[in-house]
């Protein structure tokens, strides 16, 4: 543990460490843990201390790094899932069965699961209701209702609520999805995205129009560019949705024989049928190059075959050992055997070999190191087959005559057609966000290097805070060898000087050998055109990638960063260098602007306010709600809430609430969170219907009208407008052109987005959506 980074250390402690109920640790050093990890994996193993051996081997010095479910999870008998994500039940089109569909995603998200949705089976809005005389709601109130449920998840303390929603992008509620998370606080435990059809993207080419379709039934017909052009300008202002092309996923499917695709898991690397079960490890390629920075680095393809031959095995062995939340997801896991072993430290790997993130260099490399894995881990999987028996599901001919299997080797398809295979598919790049920072901080998934070096802030046990430089694994290493004053290569590149083009070649390279797919995100600077913006997506499916998502820092996805680059011997170099906010005068101020005070605001006199009316359906007596106001440098801010009603039974939450809201608001700054905090209440006896939609709390309700209130007085902007928050200027090198966010779990601004989740580089918070 000593010669690995604070942070990696820290990571170990607060989410992989076993302990015991009370904080006391049972797994004394890292090696234990991975001990621990080896001697569950090899359970199913006749000769159980060998395979021990040589999974601890593959586990020492993070070589090979199971997702964060196992390494947390295997061999600790607590009641939970080692696989990452599902992919639920196709959702019926009626309310008994849309519940029961929400009780098994509570279920599966209580174990830990993330989950993935296609919300194209339920009808749309406005379509008539056989049987009890009304219109149905459409998919996007019953998102709501799950989202709810996702957030009461959290509220229990699990560590994230992930979930993916899809929708085909012929429903003809396609528009109100696409726009759906434009709406302040709304969706915010989803990720969304549009499934694409390859006839939708040659009307889009050819200008033609598109039906939208439910049921066998056209509802509309728009113009497919008007369309396309509505998800482009939403992903571009808000990040979302992303798009995925859904024909290409199922065409390519070695299971193409017996299942059908409409849904990922949350972060879009593994497209799932109906309760499939997403199992995710990824091999450290940083960690296996030879000679780092020297004109002959390389990576030994035959170490690097005998590390994915174990690292298949180990990955297989999961399937038997873990436990499900449903019965259906275990059913589905051991009948395909399904795996996703992908790699991680791409971006370091490349930078000991000295090519460019997205050179011709780097695809080469990055396609003979793909291909090496690709076909050893195919050739693994058949020797498993020997051994154990091929996935129940296997059909000979249907399976060879698959487009990626049809691309192996001739010696790996015949192998196929002798034996059979263990696992019906194999690879797949996952999120590695905290996984990689554990491993000494390498470069994550298949993404380039977000920061070379930053500034942490580490809260210490008596309450004050140090700052700790974390510098990336490769940035480290080459100091130790070549000296701290060396001047960088040009290989040392971080994700806001590539251009969208780069990130594309790079994504599309590795498509090339993953029979999944892949958790990428394209950093697109904050100016670039509209436009140019399209033009990645367009090259994105034109090369073969299965899905694009791309983030473009915007007001509405938060910061509290600008960046400064600045260049040292021609070579940004990436320290971080948190200053003060400049202070302004008060009416320099936009609008929007939020204030913060360490004192109470004095109350003056007399307040302007407005009273609001709230009828709760289960309540006898209406609930009255008054917010006063303050001026405060010429703009009207929350000063103050009173909460009453008649019923008795609310009274003593009623005045604590009123108590703490007010006091929250006489301190200043942001509270618009207040807003977010009461709307994500959910109440387990379930919500109510109100102004034709669904409100999951009387709290959730109360949430609502303050929002309502700091609308009217222009304390924060109408949902679909841009928000205009103040943007505190400090310097940080490095990072150009990227904002950085609060982290909701430690409060610094150290939020980055990357493979589609936010990910804290001061406390290892991880959260997919």
């Amino acid at each position: 543990m000593a010669g690995i980074a604070a942070i990696s250390q820290q990571i170990w402690d607060m989410k992989y460490r076993l302990k015991r109920a009370d904080g006391a640790p049972l797994d004394r050093t890292l090696e234990d843990s991975w001990r621990r990890v080896a001697t569950a994996l090899a359970a199913p193993e006749r000769d159980q201390a060998l395979w021990e051996g040589r999974f601890y081997e593959a586990l020492e010095d993070f070589k090979f790094l199971p997702a964060g479910r196992i390494l947390a999870g295997a061999g600790t008998d607590r009641s939970v899932t080692l696989f990452n994500c599902f992919v639920m039940g196709t959702v019926p089109d009626d309310m008994a069965g849309i519940f029961e569909h929400l009780k098994e995603a509570a279920l599966t998200m209580q174990q830990g699961g993330g989950i993935g949705y296609d919300f194209s089976t339920l009808r749309p809005k406005g379509a008539p209701v056989k049987g009890v005389g009304a219109d149905a709601s459409g998919p996007l109130p019953f998102m709501d209702v799950w989202d709810a449920m996702c957030r009461t998840i959290m509220s229990a303390g699990h560590r994230r609520g992930a979930m993916m929603a899809t929708m085909r992008c012929d429903h003809p509620d396609i528009e109100d999805f696409i726009a759906a998370k434009q709406e302040a606080g709304r969706l915010r435990m989803f990720n969304l995205s549009v499934l694409v059809t390859d006839a939708f993207m040659q009307a889009v080419q050819e200008g033609g129009s598109w039906d939208l379709v439910f049921g066998g039934t056209i509802y509309r017909t728009v113009e497919a560019r008007e369309l396309w052009d509505r998800i482009m300008r939403a992903t571009y202002a808000y990040a979302e949705p992303g798009v995925i092309f859904i024909d290409r996923v199922n065409n390519r499917n070695n299971l193409h024989y017996c299942e059908t695709i409409a849904a990922t898991n949350p972060c879009g690397e593994q497209p799932l049928p109906p309760y499939g079960a997403c199992l995710l490890g990824s091999i450290n390629l940083a960690k296996l190059v030879e000679r780092p920075f020297e004109s002959d680095a390389a990576i030994d393809i035959g170490r690097l075959e005998a590390l994915v031959a174990t690292a298949v095995r180990m990955m297989d062995n999961v399937t038997d050992v873990s436990r499900f939340p449903l019965p259906q997801q275990q059913h589905e896991a051991q009948a395909k055997r399904r795996i996703g072993l992908g790699v991680t430290g791409l971006a370091d790997a490349l930078i000991f070999c000295g090519a460019r993130y997205g050179s011709a260099d780097a695809v080469a490399l990055t396609e003979r190191w793909m291909a090496a894995i690709r076909r050893a881990a195919y050739l693994a999987s058949v020797e498993l087959a020997k051994e154990k028996g091929p996935f129940p599901l296997f059909d000979r001919d249907h399976y060879l005559a698959g487009e990626t299997i049809q691309e192996l080797d001739a010696d790996v398809r015949d192998a196929i057609a002798q034996h059979g295979i263990r696992n019906a598919l194999l690879t797949s790049i996952a999120p590695t966000g905290t996984i990689s920072i554990l491993a000494d901080n390498v470069s994550s998934g298949l993404e380039p290097v977000f920061s070379f070096e930053y500034t942490r802030t580490v809260l210490m046990p008596d309450g004050s805070r140090r700052e700790e430089q974390v510098t990336d694994y490769a940035l480290r290493l080459y100091r130790r060898l070549k000296g701290e004053t060396a001047r960088l290569t040009d290989a040392f590149v971080d994700a806001q000087r590539l251009s969208p083009s780069d990130h594309v070649v790079m994504q599309a390279a590795v498509q090339k050998y993953i029979d999944s797919s892949i958790s990428k995100t394209i950093n697109i600077p904050v100016d670039l055109p509209f436009e140019q913006f399209k033009n990645v997506y367009r090259m994105a499916y034109e090369s073969g990638c299965k899905g694009c998502t791309t983030y473009r820092p915007n007001e509405i996805t938060g910061a509290v960063l600008q960046v400064k680059p600045e260049t040292v011997e021609g070579t940004q170099q990436p320290e971080l260098a948190l200053d003060k906010p400049e202070a302004r005068p008060a009416d320099q101020f936009e609008a929007g602007a939020v204030i913060y005070m360490t004192q109470p605001l004095n109350r003056p006199e007399e307040l302007p306010g407005k009273t609001y009316k709230i009828n709760w359906p289960e309540s006898e007596h209406a609930l009255y709600i008054t917010v006063n106001d303050v001026i405060q440098d010429g703009r009207r801010r929350p000063f103050e809430i009173f909460i009453n009603s008649k019923n008795m039974e609310h009274f003593a939450w009623t005045v604590a609430l009123t108590r703490m809201i007010s006091a929250v608001f006489r301190r200043g700054g942001d509270v618009s969170f207040v807003v977010e905090e009461l709307k994500a209440v959910f109440d387990p006896r379930g919500g109510q219907w109100m102004g034709g939609r669904y409100v999951p709390s009387l709290l959730a309700a109360i949430g609502d009208v303050i929002e309502r209130h700091l609308i009217d007085i222009g304390f924060i902007p109408q949902p679909e407008e841009k928000r205009q928050g103040h943007l505190a200027e400090r310097k940080v090198v490095g990072l150009a052109d990227q904002r950085l966010r609060q982290c909701p779990k430690c409060g610094q601004p150290s939020l980055i987005r990357q493979e589609g989740c936010d990910t804290c580089t001061s406390c290892g918070y991880s959260k997919c959506g």
